[in-house]
């Protein structure tokens, strides 16, 4: 499982690898390479970088693709269900 933690927005707190297997383990969140599963089923490319946050109590996976046409997308998604919640262009 990769998780990379990098600051992150305002009013998230970002989690580090210990915190996201205990969170892993109590079924809080899905593991990483089951919400990239999910994601790309939605954005086709590569995962580049990733982190875990939580937001107002929400744990989201914060994720870069890659995609095939060369753009640079951030993708959030509910790290309980694999909802994407945003997809944006990374400048």
């Amino acid at each position: 499982m990769l998780v990379a933690v990098v600051p992150g927005a305002l009013m998230a707190d970002d989690l580090g690898p210990e915190e996201a297997q205990r969170l892993l383990r109590s079924g809080r969140i899905k593991a990483l390479g089951d919400i990239v599963t999910i994601v790309q089923k939605q954005v086709d490319g590569d995962l580049i970088d990733a982190e875990l946050d939580e937001e107002d109590g929400v744990y989201i996976y914060e994720l870069k693709i890659l995609r095939r046409d060369g753009r640079l997308q951030e993708i959030e998604a509910d790290a309980s269900t694999g909802k994407i919640l945003k997809i944006e262009d990374d400048d």
